[in-house]
């Protein structure tokens, strides 16, 4: 099982995420119904606002949480540490979040414009900006994490970490390892983790089969479906029920081909300063993608803002 530090760790992440999703959705309620786009035009600035916060706040929680895991790294360099702000203000993808945030929006105004109702599109509509806050803050916290842990030199890899509620795709996964810069392969709105693995650390990997006989029968047939459900407590194997990749893929695989963004690189960037207005910025998902190694990944790192 994973240590109560990696759990507690994600816990928090899922807290952020809610918090940041409860803001949105009330800024969403507030809307003027005759007047949506200037009204969440007007909105949206304190939205942003609001999940870049929980960003933030989501990727400063890193650090602190490999110091107490892990104790200090005698070869990582005292200039490779991640910088939170990096992370904040962009979806996984590296789409600004001001830009991101327009889309449930834009797909109100198309669902009307086909003749459903407003109150249904617009129900509709704050779904959608649900599920894209509490993906982005996700994302910044797991990248904050896998950044942090390719610049420690002792981290070889990292078991991922199933949280509570977690869907039938991501608890087949639990308890994998995977190595310290492989993509994370998650789903919108999935609040999984990863926990680092080290020579003197090697936390006890979850094992599929043992989270299902742990989850009550309600919480089976919601993870599951009520057939997989059946088919799995009567003996059938949990990995040939579910296909686990059916829905997931790296953040970088949810954006464009090469993974980049500019928001960091204005001046207003949260990142302007550590990327020193150099271009389009490499998402880290993307760095370790292109890497030849660990000590290349973390140049590129550095050289794009993530570490400082």
């Amino acid at each position: 099982m994973p240590g109560v530090l990696a759990q507690a760790h994600a816990l928090s992440r899922i807290r952020l995420a809610l918090a940041a999703a409860r803001a949105a959705q009330g800024a969403w309620r507030g809307i003027d119904r005759d007047s949506l786009a200037n009204s969440w035009a007007v909105a949206l600035g304190p939205v942003v606002a609001a999940v870049a916060g929980a960003q933030l706040a989501a990727a400063q929680g890193t650090e602190p949480w490999l110091l107490r895991l892990l104790g200090r790294d005698p070869d990582q360099a005292e200039s490779d540490r991640l910088d939170p702000l990096s992370l904040a203000g962009i979806t996984g993808d590296g789409t600004p979040l001001v830009q991101a945030l327009q889309v449930p929006m834009w797909t109100t105004l198309r669902l009307v414009g086909e003749g459903m109702p407003i109150v249904h599109a617009m129900a509709r509509g704050q779904a959608l900006l649900n599920l894209m806050v509490r993906t982005a803050v996700a994302d910044a916290g797991r990248a904050a994490d896998q950044v942090a842990m390719v610049a420690r030199p002792a981290v070889t890899s990292y078991i991922r970490v199933v949280e509570a509620g977690a869907c039938s795709r991501c608890i087949i996964l639990a308890g994998r390892e995977y190595g310290h810069s492989t993509g994370f392969l998650r789903h919108p709105r999935c609040h999984c983790g990863m926990e680092p693995v080290t020579d003197e650390h090697r936390p006890e990997a979850q094992d599929p089969q043992k989270v299902y006989d742990g989850m009550s029968d309600k919480q089976r047939r919601a993870a599951f479906g009520e057939a997989a459900a059946k088919a799995i407590s009567e003996g059938a194997d949990i990995g040939m029920v579910v296909n686990a990749r059916r829905g997931m893929a790296t953040a970088a695989a949810f954006g464009r081909t090469v993974q980049a963004t500019t928001e960091s690189t204005t001046k207003r960037g949260l990142a302007h300063k550590a990327s020193r207005g150099r271009g389009p910025r490499l998402m880290p998902e993307e760095i370790f993608r292109q890497a030849d190694n660990r000590e290349h990944a973390v140049r590129l790192l550095r050289r794009y803002g993530y570490l400082f």
